[in-house]
C-alpha cells in the first residue's frame, strides 16, 4: 500500500538546476545567493524591512532574544503550544519561559492571556502564529508598548501569512521564519529574521557569524560573543527557487484547505480550524475526541495507517515535557494546550496533493469520528 504522507515539500527542476549552478561555481558557502535571497525575501515580506538569513529559525529566535538583551532574570511570555523551539530558546539565553494558554481553534494567544501573565521580570512575548494563522497583533503591540515589552514574532509557520493585509513579517519589529522541509518554502534547513531595526540588524550579523566585524578594507575586529549560525548558498539557491512558486504553493494549499472545509463537518467530536483570510495553511490540524468515542489516539493513529493515510500529532503542550516541568508546570495548568495536545491530528496537506486525496482523508476521519471504524 501506498501511504499519502502529511507533508512533502515541492522540489523540481528549478530547485535542481539552482543547486547544480551552485554547486559548479565553486563557491557553496555563504555568499551571493544568500544575499540575494535575503533581498527577495525583504521585497517580497514588504513593509521596508530587511531580512538575515540564518541556518534555522531556532538559531533566528536565539540570535534575536541574545541581541535584544534577554537573559537572566528575564521573563518571556510563550505560547504553551508550539513546536517547543518557541520556548527552548528562551531557556538558552539564560530567561525564564512563561506559558499562557491559546484558543481551541486557532491555536494562537492573545493580547488578554498576555496581559495577565506580565510581571516587573517581563521583558519579552513571542507569539506564534500557529499553522499559518496570523495572531491578532494590534492589541499585543499596544499591549508591549505600554509595558515596553519586545515583540519577537515566531512566524516559522506563516511565511507567505497576511495580518490586516500585509505580509506576517513586514511590521518592523523581529519576525522569524522557518525554511525546514516540511514548511511552506523550503531551504532544506534555514531561517530569517525580518526587521526594519538597523542597529539590531547589525548586531545580529555579529551574533550569526564568531561576533565579527570587518571594515571597507577587508580588516576584521571580533566585537561580541557570535556563533555559527549562517546559511550556505546551495540552500540560498533552493530557497530563490521556492519564493518564485511560494504564491502558488499557498493558493494551493487554500484550494485543498477549501476541499477540507466541505467535507467535514465539526462537532463535539471533531474541532476543525479557523477559517480566515490571510492565512497560509502551513497544517491543517483537527481535534479528535479519542476519549468520546472510546478509542486511543494511538488507535485512532492505527485506522489512518491502516487505509494508507500518515499523519502528524503537532503539538504536545511545552510545559508538560519533562524540561519545563522542573518550573512547577503540571497537568491542569492550561487545560486548552493540553487538550490540544492529547487530541490533535494533522492532516496531510501538500501542493501535489489530489481532490481524491483529500476525499480518502476525510472519507477516513468521517468514519472514524462516527463510529464506523
Amino acid at each position: 500500500m501506498t501511504m499519502l504522507p502529511f507533508t512533502r515539500p515541492a522540489i523540481g527542476e528549478e530547485e535542481l538546476q539552482a543547486v547544480r549552478e551552485v554547486l559548479e561555481s565553486g563557491w557553496i558557502t555563504t555568499g551571493p545567493k544568500s544575499l540575494a535571497l535575503e533581498q527577495a525575501l525583504a521585497d517580497y515580506v514588504g513593509g521596508g524591512v530587511q531580512v538575515r538569513l540564518f541556518n534555522s529559525a531556532t538559531s533566528a529566535l536565539e540570535a534575536s532574544l541574545l541581541v535584544a538583551g534577554i537573559g537572566p532574570g528575564d521573563e518571556v511570555i510563550v505560547p504553551a503550544i508550539s513546536f517547543v523551539a518557541t520556548a527552548n530558546v528562551v531557556l538558552r539565553v539564560g530567561a525564564r519561559p512563561v506559558f499562557v494558554d491559546v484558543d481551541l481553534r486557532s491555536r494562537n494567544l492573545d493580547a488578554a492571556a498576555v496581559a495577565a501573565a506580565v510581571t516587573p521580570q517581563t521583558r519579552a512575548v513571542i507569539p506564534v502564529h500557529f499553522a499559518g494563522l496570523a495572531v491578532d497583533m494590534e492589541p499585543l503591540y499596544a499591549l508591549a508598548e505600554k509595558h515596553d515589552l519586545l515583540v519577537l514574532e515566531d512566524a516559522a509557520q506563516a511565511i507567505g501569512s497576511e495580518y490586516q493585509e500585509r505580509k506576517v513579517g513586514a511590521s518592523g519589529n523581529p519576525v522569524c521564519f522557518s525554511f525546514h522541509p516540511n514548511k511552506n518554502m523550503t531551504t532544506i534547513e534555514g531561517g530569517a529574521v525580518a526587521s526594519n531595526d538597523a542597529d539590531f540588524l547589525d548586531r545580529l550579523e555579529q551574533v550569526r557569524f564568531h561576533g565579527m566585524d570587518k571594515d571597507s578594507e577587508g580588516n576584521i575586529d571580533i566585537v561580541a560573543w557570535g556563533g555559527k549560525m549562517n546559511l550556505p548558498d546551495v540552500n540560498a539557491a533552493v530557497g530563490l527557487a521556492q519564493l518564485a512558486r511560494l504564491d502558488g504553493f499557498n493558493r494551493r494549499r487554500r484550494e485543498l484547505v477549501q476541499q477540507y472545509f466541505q467535507r467535514l463537518s465539526a462537532s463535539d467530536v471533531l474541532v476543525l480550524p479557523v477559517d480566515a483570510a490571510g492565512h497560509s495553511w502551513h497544517m491543517f490540524c483537527v481535534c479528535i475526541d479519542h476519549n468520546a468515542l472510546g478509542k486511543t489516539r494511538a488507535g485512532i493513529l492505527s485506522l489512518f495507517n491502516e487505509h494508507g493515510i500518515a499523519v502528524g500529532t503537532h503539538y504536545p503542550a511545552i510545559h508538560l515535557f519533562s524540561l519545563y516541568r522542573q518550573f512547577g508546570y503540571g497537568v491542569g495548568d492550561f487545560p486548552v494546550a493540553e487538550r490540544i495536545g492529547e487530541q490533535t491530528l494533522t492532516l496531510p496537506l501538500f501542493p501535489a496533493m489530489t481532490e481524491a486525496d483529500v476525499e480518502q482523508v476525510c472519507a477516513t476521519v468521517t468514519a472514524i469520528v462516527s463510529g464506523r471504524l
